[in-house]
Protein backbone atom coordinates (compact mmCIF):
# COMPACT_ATOMS: atom_id res chain seq x y z
CA UNK A 1 0.00 0.00 0.00
CA UNK A 2 1.13 3.52 -0.67
CA UNK A 3 -0.20 6.99 -0.08
CA UNK A 4 0.65 9.17 -3.05
CA UNK A 5 0.12 12.86 -3.64
CA UNK A 6 -2.19 13.85 -6.51
CA UNK A 7 -1.87 17.35 -7.95
CA UNK A 8 -4.65 18.92 -10.00
CA UNK A 9 -4.00 21.79 -12.41
CA UNK A 10 -6.19 24.23 -14.28
CA UNK A 11 -5.20 23.55 -17.89
CA UNK A 12 -1.41 23.67 -17.46
CA UNK A 13 -0.79 20.13 -16.22
CA UNK A 14 1.34 19.05 -19.20
CA UNK A 15 3.62 22.04 -18.64
CA UNK A 16 3.90 21.20 -14.92
CA UNK A 17 4.71 17.52 -15.55
CA UNK A 18 7.40 18.42 -18.08
CA UNK A 19 8.82 21.03 -15.70
CA UNK A 20 9.03 18.63 -12.74
CA UNK A 21 10.52 15.88 -14.91
CA UNK A 22 13.27 18.31 -15.92
CA UNK A 23 13.82 19.58 -12.36
CA UNK A 24 14.21 16.05 -10.98
CA UNK A 25 16.11 14.78 -14.04
CA UNK A 26 13.67 11.99 -14.87
CA UNK A 27 12.13 10.94 -18.15
CA UNK A 28 8.84 12.65 -18.96
CA UNK A 29 6.12 10.01 -18.53
CA UNK A 30 3.37 9.05 -20.88
CA UNK A 31 0.58 11.57 -20.54
CA UNK A 32 -3.02 10.44 -21.05
CA UNK A 33 -5.46 13.09 -22.23
CA UNK A 34 -9.22 13.06 -21.70
CA UNK A 35 -9.59 12.33 -25.44
CA UNK A 36 -7.51 9.13 -25.08
CA UNK A 37 -9.82 7.69 -22.42
CA UNK A 38 -12.72 5.42 -23.41
CA UNK A 39 -15.68 7.64 -24.31
CA UNK A 40 -19.29 7.19 -23.29
CA UNK A 41 -21.73 7.15 -26.21
CA UNK A 42 -24.20 9.03 -23.95
CA UNK A 43 -21.81 11.91 -23.27
CA UNK A 44 -19.86 13.83 -25.88
CA UNK A 45 -16.51 15.04 -24.61
CA UNK A 46 -16.34 18.85 -24.83
CA UNK A 47 -13.78 20.13 -27.33
CA UNK A 48 -11.99 22.14 -24.61
CA UNK A 49 -11.38 18.95 -22.59
CA UNK A 50 -9.81 16.81 -25.30
CA UNK A 51 -6.18 17.94 -24.93
CA UNK A 52 -6.28 18.32 -21.15
CA UNK A 53 -4.37 15.80 -19.04
CA UNK A 54 -6.45 13.03 -17.48
CA UNK A 55 -3.44 11.36 -15.83
CA UNK A 56 0.33 11.43 -15.61
CA UNK A 57 2.70 10.05 -12.99
CA UNK A 58 6.29 10.79 -11.99
CA UNK A 59 8.39 8.80 -9.56
CA UNK A 60 10.43 11.45 -7.76
CA UNK A 61 13.20 9.85 -5.73
CA UNK A 62 11.01 6.89 -4.77
CA UNK A 63 7.75 8.82 -4.23
CA UNK A 64 4.91 8.77 -6.73
CA UNK A 65 3.40 12.10 -7.70
CA UNK A 66 0.35 11.95 -9.94
CA UNK A 67 -1.10 14.77 -12.01
CA UNK A 68 -4.22 15.79 -13.92
CA UNK A 69 -6.06 18.84 -15.18
CA UNK A 70 -9.41 19.70 -13.71
CA UNK A 71 -12.30 18.96 -16.06
CA UNK A 72 -13.77 22.08 -17.71
CA UNK A 73 -16.57 23.53 -15.61
CA UNK A 74 -15.33 21.89 -12.38
CA UNK A 75 -14.24 24.25 -9.60
CA UNK A 76 -10.53 24.85 -9.24
CA UNK A 77 -9.13 26.53 -6.14
CA UNK A 78 -5.39 26.84 -5.58
CA UNK A 79 -4.73 25.20 -2.24
CA UNK A 80 -7.54 22.67 -2.70
CA UNK A 81 -5.88 21.07 -5.70
CA UNK A 82 -3.90 18.47 -3.74
CA UNK A 83 -5.36 15.09 -2.81
CA UNK A 84 -4.00 11.96 -1.21
CA UNK A 85 -4.29 8.77 -3.22
CA UNK A 86 -4.52 5.47 -1.34
CA UNK A 87 -3.16 2.80 -3.66
CA UNK A 88 -3.66 -0.81 -2.60
CA UNK A 89 -4.04 -4.27 -4.06
CA UNK A 90 -6.30 -5.24 -1.16
CA UNK A 91 -9.96 -4.54 -1.98
CA UNK A 92 -11.12 -5.24 1.57
CA UNK A 93 -8.78 -2.58 2.94
CA UNK A 94 -9.94 -0.08 0.32
CA UNK A 95 -13.60 -0.73 1.15
CA UNK A 96 -12.94 -0.38 4.89
CA UNK A 97 -10.96 2.84 4.50
CA UNK A 98 -13.62 4.28 2.19
CA UNK A 99 -16.45 3.52 4.64
CA UNK A 100 -14.54 5.09 7.52
CA UNK A 101 -13.37 8.15 5.58
CA UNK A 102 -16.86 8.93 4.28
CA UNK A 103 -18.35 8.90 7.83
CA UNK A 104 -19.16 12.58 8.41
CA UNK A 105 -17.56 13.47 5.09
CA UNK A 106 -18.70 13.91 1.50
CA UNK A 107 -18.60 11.24 -1.21
CA UNK A 108 -17.32 12.68 -4.49
CA UNK A 109 -17.41 9.36 -6.37
CA UNK A 110 -18.77 6.07 -5.02
CA UNK A 111 -16.40 3.11 -5.01
CA UNK A 112 -16.83 1.47 -8.40
CA UNK A 113 -15.09 -0.17 -11.31
CA UNK A 114 -13.58 2.22 -13.86
CA UNK A 115 -11.67 1.71 -17.09
CA UNK A 116 -8.39 1.98 -15.15
CA UNK A 117 -9.24 0.18 -11.93
CA UNK A 118 -11.38 -2.65 -10.56
CA UNK A 119 -12.21 -0.35 -7.64
CA UNK A 120 -11.91 3.44 -7.45
CA UNK A 121 -13.63 6.16 -5.43
CA UNK A 122 -13.19 9.67 -4.07
CA UNK A 123 -14.23 11.09 -0.72
CA UNK A 124 -13.58 14.25 1.26
CA UNK A 125 -13.37 13.37 4.94
CA UNK A 126 -14.91 15.32 7.81
CA UNK A 127 -11.68 17.33 8.14
CA UNK A 128 -11.78 18.50 4.51
CA UNK A 129 -9.01 16.18 3.28
CA UNK A 130 -9.72 14.82 -0.21
CA UNK A 131 -8.88 11.12 -0.75
CA UNK A 132 -8.76 8.96 -3.87
CA UNK A 133 -8.89 5.20 -3.28
CA UNK A 134 -7.54 3.07 -6.09
CA UNK A 135 -7.09 -0.67 -6.49
CA UNK A 136 -3.86 -1.69 -8.18
CA UNK A 137 -0.42 -0.21 -8.60
CA UNK A 138 -1.52 3.38 -9.27
CA UNK A 139 -0.22 3.29 -12.81
CA UNK A 140 -2.69 3.62 -15.67
CA UNK A 141 -2.04 1.51 -18.74
CA UNK A 142 -1.86 3.77 -21.75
Amino acid sequence: MSVDVYLVFNGNCREAVEFYAKVFNIETPQIMTFAQAPQSPEYELPEEAKDLVLHARLNIDGSNVMFSDTFPGQPFVVGNNITLALISENMDDLKSWYEQLKDGGNVEMELQETFWSKLYGQVTDKFGVHWQLNYGSGEMSM
